[in-house]
């Protein structure tokens, strides 16, 4: 299974991906949980302490020149567009409780179009994840699908957009769903989070236009303190594990 998160920014991307990367592995998988956010977070979800320790893939300038043959900290030079990748995540990825992880980090560009060695890198990888892994890949990605192509979306085997129960959280999963149509995602999916009551749930099911809705994960505090801690949402919150059973087994089913 190749699973790609998405939805607008805090609304508990993080948190899906850390629960299902812990039921993937529980259930036998071999895990990969990649944290394509450039806000990075799931490190800390998955319980990894040394999280400051942590260089994202886009920030190791030595190893995008190496990869891409560019000159590090310039522009408008000629590099390699197909880096070698394959190899990074053995190399590269960290463990924590027998789930590997990487944190790709972003791009600091100046225009939408722009096309530099760092993004040339992350991309590559992306695909290679996708498209070549014998694991279980878990992308805790941004809002906009960035770092998916139209090569590596094949690829995904669900797109989950993580809702609240508000229009403009639910704006944000109409718009990814239109832009999954493009991709030609064969499978999206919702989940909602921050769900405090039926009529929450009833709220997202009437606003999704359409997709299937996997399950929802209540508003609990025990969540909420795994967050502030920076501490494994799934060892210390009961009531995430739960609602994450049901999520997993309609995304298996």
């Amino acid at each position: 299974m190749k699973i790609a998160i998405s939805g607008k920014g805090g609304v508990g991307k993080t948190t899906l991906a850390a629960i299902l990367s812990y039921l993937y592995k529980e259930s036998g998988n071999k895990v990969l949980a990649i944290d394509a956010d450039p806000d990075a977070n799931l490190a800390g979800a998955l319980g990894f302490l040394n999280v400051k320790d942590l260089v994202p893939i886009s920030e190791m300038k030595d190893l995008v020149a190496e990869r891409t043959g560019s000159e590090p900290g310039t522009y408008g030079t000629f590099f390699s567009i197909s880096p070698k990748v394959d190899d990074l995540p053995d190399t590269m990825a960290k463990e924590i409780n027998g789930i590997k992880f990487m944190t790709l980090g972003g791009v600091k560009k100046g225009g939408g179009g722009c096309i530099c060695p760092e993004s040339v890198l992350l991309k590559t990888l992306i695909m290679n994840l996708v498209l070549n892994r014998d694991e279980v890949v878990i992308l805790d990605m941004e809002a906009g699908l960035e770092h998916l192509g139209r090569a590596t979306s094949t690829g995904v085997d669900c797109l989950i957009v993580v809702c609240e129960p508000g229009q403009r959280s639910l704006e944000t999963a109409r718009v990814v769903k239109k832009l999954a149509a493009d991709l030609r995602i064969r499978r999206v999916a919702v989940v909602g989070n921050k769900v405090r009551n039926q009529s929450d749930r009833d709220f997202i099911q009437q606003n999704v236009d359409g997709l299937q809705v996997l399950g929802h994960i209540p508003y609990a505090d025990s969540i909420v303190e795994a967050d502030r801690e920076g501490i494994s949402v799934f060892h210390h919150s009961p009531e995430a594990v739960e609602s994450g059973r049901s999520i997993y087994a309609n995304l298996v089913r």
